[in-house]
C-alpha cells in the first residue's frame, strides 16, 4: 500500500528531474540544462524496501511573464501544503544561493519533514563542500549525485523513516469511492446529488474544494464512503493551469477508494488533461466508472449518446472495461443509477474464480486460438491461478514468460471478461515460468 506523498522542490537546474527519473526508474520527466524546462508537475510511484509512496517532480511550475522567484515560491507552497515529506534539492557545484535560503526559510516554517539533498556531489572535493549547506538550518545535508545514482539509497531510507506510519488504503467493510476529474467538471455537484443534500460547497470558481472530503452515508442499510477531490485554491489566486495541481490529491483519493468515478464535462467535452486524470485510476488498478456529466447541457438527438460513447472509447482505449454513465448533477438525472453501478463494479473487483473453472476457460481459449510461435518457440500455458483481487490478478504458469505477447495476453483477458464479466475492473495477467 502507498505510505504517502513526497515532493521534490528546489530552484531551477539543480537536477530535480534527473533525481525523479532515477527514483521511479524511468525517464518520465524531461531532462534539459535549460532552467525551468520541466513544464508539468510530473508524478510517479517509488518502491523501496517493500515500501511505496507517490513522488511529485515539482520542477516545472511555469507561469508566463513571471520571474523564477514567483515560480519557485508557488511550487514550494504547493509542496508544503500537499506532501507528507519534502526533498529539498540543492547543488554542490553552485553552493548555497539566495533562492536556496529563501526556500529553506519557507520549509522551516512549514513543520513538514524535510530531507536536504546536495546534488551534483560527483567527486570528493564537491562532497567536502557539503558543510556549507548546514547554514540552511535544515539538519544534516545528504550528498547525492542524480546523474550517477550515488547516495540515492540513503536518501530513500531517510524518506521512509520520515513517512507517516499510516498507509493510504480503502476503508474496511465499507464501499468507498472517489470522484475525480478536471476542476469545474461538476464533481462537487455530483457528490451533492448522490448524497441528496448540499454537503459540499459548490461554486463555478475552479479550485473551491480545498481538500479531499470523506463523507459516509447509507443506501438501503449498506454503508458507503464518498471522497470528493478538486483543484487547489492558492490563497485567493486562481491560476489558469490550475488543473495540473489537482493530480496529487486525486492520487491520494484513488488509493483510499475501491471504485473511481471519473467525471467528464459534457458541456466542454473531452480535454487532454482528462486522459492524465483517468490514467491515474487505471494505473492504480481500481474499478472505474466513466461519468459523462452535464448531460442536460448537450444538444442531442437519438444518435448523440452512441456517438459520444464511440468518442470516449476512442480517446480512452485503456478504459474499455469501464462502464459509461450519462448524468446531470444539476437536474439529478440518472444519478440514482450510480450506486447500483458502483456495487456491480466493486463486486467485479473483488470477484474470485475457482481454479478449475478458471483453467477450463484458459484451456478453451487456447484451443480456439493457439498462441503463434515466436523465434521458433511456442507459448505453452500449463495452468492458471488467481492470486489476488482489487484488481483481479491472474498468474499463468508457462514454459517461457517471454513468449506471452501483449496481444495474446489481451486475448486471454477478453475471454475472461466474456466468461465472468469483470465489469469496470482492470485485470492483471502475470506470466511465470513453471518450476
Amino acid at each position: 500500500m502507498i505510505r504517502g506523498t513526497v515532493a521534490i522542490v528546489g530552484r531551477p537546474n539543480v537536477g530535480k528531474s534527473t533525481i525523479f527519473n532515477r527514483l521511479i526508474g524511468e525517464r518520465k520527466s524531461i531532462v534539459d540544462d535549460t532552467p525551468g524546462v520541466t513544464r508539468d508537475r510530473i508524478y510517479g510511484t517509488v518502491e523501496w524496501l517493500t515500501q511505496s509512496f507517490h513522488i511529485i517532480d515539482t520542477g516545472g511550475i511555469q507561469i508566463e511573464d513571471q520571474p523564477f522567484s514567483e515560480e519557485i515560491n508557488m511550487q514550494v507552497d504547493i509542496a508544503i501544503e500537499e506532501a507528507d515529506v519534502i526533498i529539498f534539492i540543492t547543488s554542490a557545484k553552485e553552493g548555497v544561493m539566495t533562492d536556496d535560503m529563501a526556500i529553506a526559510r519557507k520549509l522551516q516554517k512549514s513543520n513538514k519533514p524535510v530531507v536536504l539533498a546536495v546534488n551534483k556531489a560527483d567527486n570528493q572535493e564537491l562532497q567536502m563542500a557539503v558543510y556549507e549547506f548546514y547554514s540552511l538550518g535544515l539538519g544534516d545535508p545528504m550528498t547525492i549525485s542524480g546523474a550517477h545514482g550515488i547516495g540515492l539509497g540513503d536518501l530513500l531510507d531517510k524518506v521512509i523513516e520520515l513517512m507517516p506510519k499510516k498507509e493510504l488504503k480503502p476503508y474496511e467493510g465499507i464501499t468507498s469511492f472517489c470522484v475525480i476529474g478536471r476542476p469545474n467538471v461538476g464533481k462537487s455537484s455530483l457528490v451533492n446529488a448522490i448524497l441528496k443534500e448540499d454537503r459540499v460547497i459548490v461554486s463555478n470558481i475552479e479550485g473551491t474544494t480545498r481538500d479531499a472530503i470523506d463523507t459516509p452515508f447509507k443506501v438501503d442499510d449498506k454503508e458507503y464512503m464518498i471522497i470528493d477531490t478538486a483543484g487547489i485554491r492558492k490563497r485567493g489566486k486562481i491560476y489558469e493551469n490550475i488543473e495540473k495541481y489537482s493530480i496529487l490529491r486525486a492520487m491520494n483519493a484513488i488509493e483510499r477508494s475501491n471504485v473511481v468515478l471519473f467525471v467528464i464535462d459534457g458541456e466542454l467535452g473531452i480535454r487532454e488533461q482528462d486522459k492524465h486524470v483517468a490514467g491515474l485510476a487505471h494505473e492504480a488498478g481500481k474499478g472505474v466508472i466513466i461519468v459523462y456529466n452535464k448531460w442536460d447541457t448537450v444538444d442531442k438527438d437519438e444518435k448523440t449518446m452512441n456517438a459520444i460513447e464511440k468518442e470516449i472509447r476512442a480517446q480512452f482505449v485503456y478504459l474499455d472495461y469501464a462502464p459509461i454513465a450519462f448524468t446531470s448533477a444539476l437536474t439529478h438525472s440518472k444519478v440514482n443509477k450510480l450506486i447500483p453501478l458502483i456495487d456491480e463494479v466493486h463486486d467485479s473487483c473483488c470477484m474470485r474464480i475457482m481454479t478449475n473453472v478458471l483453467n477450463d476457460v484458459i484451456l478453451d481459449a487456447q484451443m480456439m486460438n493457439p498462441p503463434k510461435p515466436h523465434l521458433g518457440k511456442q507459448l505453452k500455458i500449463y495452468y492458471a491461478s488467481q492470486v489476488s483481487v482489487e484488481p483481479p490478478t491472474i498468474v499463468l504458469f508457462v514454459n517461457d514468460p517471454e513468449l506471452l505477447h501483449f496481444s495474446y495476453s489481451r486475448y486471454i483477458e477478453n475471454k475472461l471478461r466474456e466468461a465472468f464479466g469483470f465489469v469496470g475492473t482492470p485485470i492483471r495477467i502475470i506470466a511465470r515460468k513453471k518450476s
